[in-house]
């Protein structure tokens, strides 16, 4: 199997890319940054691995933490917690993981898989099964493909711990999996339903660690030579600009494990006297702009300081800010009939068909 090493640097850069992957949701990655920062000062080390690189008979850990992402931001994230997650399942199973892979790549998540990685000494594979951040168990790329939706961990950091054995189907996972993270406080550290090498070649989404590294490293360029640093992740990623602004409102509440709310822009520069509403679900879900909805899952929506570049999350969005909004494209496969079905407007509530902002 070939493996690179991931540097320190790479790590810094992986939080930065993956919170604009994430959609406002995901979990602001800086928690984690500082858990592989302290990892790596005490001698840990992580690799990365293609997908391709696996036998078809070899078993990967998916890891995640599960919640919502303002209690994330109260309740401190630790690495041996998701590590546990993953041996609970190594136990439960009698598999021995060839690899880790984050569920989702968006904000903390896309970081997570590395900190059980480092206690586990066990590469991480460069893919996940979003491409993204979205809020529920079935809206992944291996719920679309109808694979096994059970088992699944859940690891408490005071010592509690259940398995969801089995489940009828994905939706299944996430109601279950859900009561057990509203019952421990709203966030749990989990180990998803373990995929073969020959189902994680079939159905993950590929170059997606590497892909948030590179956003990154071009944002954190763009700071240190003083460039704009929204321009440079459009240069590396074929996204669209759609708004920029100010928040003049923000209403969320956290409610059954979920971060929801709306908030409210008055635009600037070339936007001024647009108004823009972004609902979201953990994750920015529909953004309107005087009324018309024009962006929508599963395009990335992705909201921007407008002066770092940096991602802005719904637990951390706040009145004042100035912030630019761009769209970035979707895996391939959550534009099909079935994905939509798991991630369009309609999945989360809204009578929208979707459009992409990418449609000519």
């Amino acid at each position: 199997m070939s493996r690179r090493d991931i540097t320190a640097d790479d790590i810094e850069s992986l939080a930065v890319g993956a919170w604009i992957l994430g959609t406002g949701g995901g979990g602001n990655p800086y928690l984690p940054l500082l858990n592989m920062r302290a990892l790596y000062r005490e001698g840990y080390r992580v690799q990365l691995m293609d997908a391709s690189d696996l036998a078809d008979d070899d078993w990967v850990g998916v890891v995640a933490n599960m919640g919502a992402p303002l209690v994330g931001q109260e309740r401190l994230t630790d690495s041996r917690t998701l590590a546990r997650a993953v041996a609970l399942m190594e136990e439960h199973t009698g598999y021995r993981f060839a690899g880790l892979m984050s569920m989702e790549i968006g904000g903390a998540n896309g970081v997570r898989s590395l900190m059980a990685a480092a206690h586990l000494k066990r590469p991480v594979i460069d893919s996940d099964t979003m491409g993204r951040a979205y809020p529920e168990a079935q809206m992944t790329s291996v719920a679309v493909g109808g694979l096994r939706p059970y088992p699944l961990t859940a690891v408490d950091v005071r010592g509690l711990e259940s398995i969801v054995d089995k489940v009828p189907t994905w939706k299944w996972t996430e109601r279950v999996a859900r009561k057990i993270c509203v019952e421990y406080g709203s966030v749990a550290a989990t180990c998803q339903p373990p995929r073969t090498g020959a189902e994680v070649k079939q159905w993950a989404i590929h170059g997606t660690t590497t892909k948030a590294m590179a956003i990154g490293h071009a944002v954190r360029e763009a700071q240190r030579r003083h460039d704009d640093p929204v321009a440079a992740i459009l240069a590396v990623e074929p996204g669209k600009l759609l708004y920029k602004g100010k928040v003049i409102e923000v209403e969320r509440r956290a409610t059954e494990g979920f971060l929801r709310g709306v908030v409210r822009f008055d635009g600037l520069d070339d936007w001024r006297g647009s108004a823009m509403t972004i609902n979201f679900q953990n994750e920015w879900i529909v953004a309107h702009r005087d009324g018309e909805a024009i962006a929508m899952s599963p395009d990335l929506i992705c909201v921007l300081d407008s002066v770092s570049g940096e991602a802005v999350g719904s637990e951390t969005i706040r009145y004042g800010q100035r912030v630019t909004v761009i769209a970035l494209p979707p895996p391939a496969i959550f534009l099909s009939p079935r994905g939509l079905q798991h991630v369009g407007p309609r999945a989360f509530g809204y009578d929208l068909e979707f459009r992409s902002v990418f449609k000519t």
